[in-house]
């Protein structure tokens, strides 16, 4: 391997470890209100009486609700005219969501460097003062992946970036440091959840159904492709809902389809209602969503808590074999985007809190209630 010397680290907004959809207002007025480090890089927020934007841990004084707004990203903060904290430096989120001084930094030097020629870990190891076996076990525990891993998911999301812009197929998977198209391909399902041709036309040519309903939750959206079910998205609005959808899938041929998807919807409500198991490989909820073999670990381990009950995210590190995996788990479940089919709602924090629900904590208590009631029920009828 040819080595390369190390420019000193930059700062500079690495790619975020969540989803650019916006949680719902009340959940994130809530987290402004908790100055919650957990939903960092979730969304930002500005104040329009002092034309800032800040994290949702900003330390400042706590601002008045009605001169906020929420922004998915930094770039749609600066787009609507405000400009960066200097108390929290909300550019810099990754620098805060959890990750040490060491990864931080060593993310930051493989970012730095020509893909087709990374420098070694030992290298990089060195550059932020770790022996590679400790560097490799900090990324374990921090970020839930090897640096190897890390390196491929960067690539991966690197492709991804350069074909929304409208790079060609070619240029985009050359220029992420892919040796070949053929290697591209054959990992497309897992980099993409389609082929690269189709994601790079924003899902053209993908069908996917959608339909929505009222539950005890709030509205609940059900989107499927044919293979299976690709989110279930809670909320308010069914206009919000359908729009996050296709701000996913802009170009994707998605069609309301409330006769087909009436089965599928059923099964939802039951695992939401805590009816029925939840085992993802379940005939009557087939998923067609992408994740890492880390996130499938933790998402797996989250179906086999009992309905109604929880588990900290330590625990469930512990019981996939990944004792120091804390964080790691806490963003395996922030990315789940099968609301009640993957029941990261019985995820809780140290102490049994109940905190960072993608879809607000009132929803989360709601959900598991629901869950004791039906197992109470179970339980009274044998």
């Amino acid at each position: 391997m040819t080595r390369h010397a190390l420019p000193p680290p930059t700062l500079s907004l690495a790619s975020p470890a969540f989803p650019a959809r916006l949680p719902d207002d009340e959940t994130c007025w809530q987290a402004i209100r908790r100055r919650d480090r957990a939903w960092n890089g979730r969304f930002w927020f500005s104040v329009r009486t002092t034309g800032v934007y800040c994290l949702p841990s900003c330390a400042a004084r706590p601002p008045l609700r009605r001169n906020v707004s929420f922004h998915a990203s930094p770039e749609a903060a600066e787009a609507a005219g405000f400009r960066a904290c200097r108390r929290c430096r909300p550019r810099d989120w990754q620098a805060d969501v959890g990750l040490s001084r060491p990864v931080a930094d060593a993310c930051r030097l493989f970012d730095a460097t020509d893909l087709d020629a990374p420098p070694s870990l030992a290298e990089v190891a060195q550059r932020v003062g770790l022996s590679a076996g400790a560097l490799s076990k900090r990324f374990v525990t921090e970020l839930g992946v090897n640096p190897r891993d890390w390196l491929i998911a960067r690539k991966r999301q690197r492709f991804r970036k350069a074909l929304r812009a409208g790079d060609s197929v070619a240029d985009a998977l050359y220029g992420a440091g892919y040796g070949s198209p053929s290697r591209v391909y054959e990992s497309s399902d897992k980099a993409l959840g389609m082929t690269p041709a189709t994601y790079a036309k924003g899902g053209a040519g993908a069908q996917i159904d959608f339909t929505t309903t009222e539950s005890d939750f709030g509205r609940v959206l059900v989107a499927a492709t044919p293979k299976g079910i690709a989110a279930v998205f809670l909320g308010d609005d069914d206009s919000v809902l359908e729009k996050d959808l296709r701000r996913d899938f802009p170009a994707a041929d998605i069609t309301r389809n409330d006769r087909v998807l009436g089965p599928r919807v059923k099964a939802v409500l039951a695992r939401l209602h805590g009816r029925r198991p939840s085992a993802l490989d379940a005939a009557d909820v087939p998923l067609d969503i992408v994740g890492t073999a880390f996130q499938w670990k933790v998402w797996k381990e989250l179906t086999r808590i009992p309905a109604g009950e929880t588990r900290t995210y330590g625990e469930i590190a512990r019981r996939i074999g990944e004792p120091s995996a804390a964080r790691a788990v806490g963003r395996a479940c922030a990315t789940n985007q099968a609301a009640g089919v993957i029941p990261c709602h019985r995820a809780v924090g140290a102490g049994g809190t109940l905190n960072g629900y993608r879809w607000g904590v009132s929803r989360k208590e709601r959900l598991l209630a629901a869950e004791r009631l039906a197992e109470g029920r179970r339980r009274s009828s044998t």
